[in-house]
């Protein structure tokens, strides 16, 4: 299933950057969605090419049923981003691949933070699949609205965080 999501935020790439690693901010949107983040690790200097990666526990309650049979109560989501440096304007892009304990699902994504004048542009492409036999499709389709709504809860949130400091 393709996903393709964009926003746009009121600040330059290296605050935007700043707040997508944050560990308060990532503690603060998973709980808003009613998750936990277990761990983080940022390998690097975030000024350059660096490493983050995420471990969520989501809850289930918003995924059609079919799909909380084959996973339970909760997801155990692992998310590694792979930055690159900043280009001259400051944009940059990061390979995302996100996968779920116990269940066939996986997210290949690259998401683009693009320099536009004050503001931020965040796009994000890519796919989500399932390698279950005749349900793969489904349950791909049925999670990729949930990722898309993931970036714009995150970019909003991030609204909200920035404006608040």
């Amino acid at each position: 299933m393709a996903l393709s999501a964009s926003t746009t935020l009121p600040y330059d790439v290296a605050t935007v950057t700043d707040v997508f690693t944050d560990e308060a901010f990532l503690k603060h949107t998973s709980e808003h969605v009613g998750g936990e983040l277990k761990s983080l690790t940022v390998d690097g200097d975030t000024s350059a090419a660096f490493t983050l990666t995420a471990v969520r526990t989501l809850p289930t309650t918003r995924l059609p049923d079919f799909a909380r049979k084959f996973v339970g109560d909760s997801l155990t989501v692992t998310q590694v981003e792979n930055w690159s440096a900043p280009l001259a304007d400051g944009s940059r892009e990061a390979k995302v691949s996100m996968s779920v304990a116990g269940a066939p699902v996986n997210v290949d994504a690259v998401q683009r933070l693009i320099a536009e004048g004050t503001s931020t542009r965040v796009d994000v492409e890519g796919n989500v699949t399932s390698s279950i036999p005749f349900m793969g499709a489904k349950i791909a389709a049925a999670a990729e609205p949930y990722i898309g709504k993931a970036l714009n809860i995150q970019a909003a949130e991030a609204k909200n965080w920035l404006e608040s400091r």
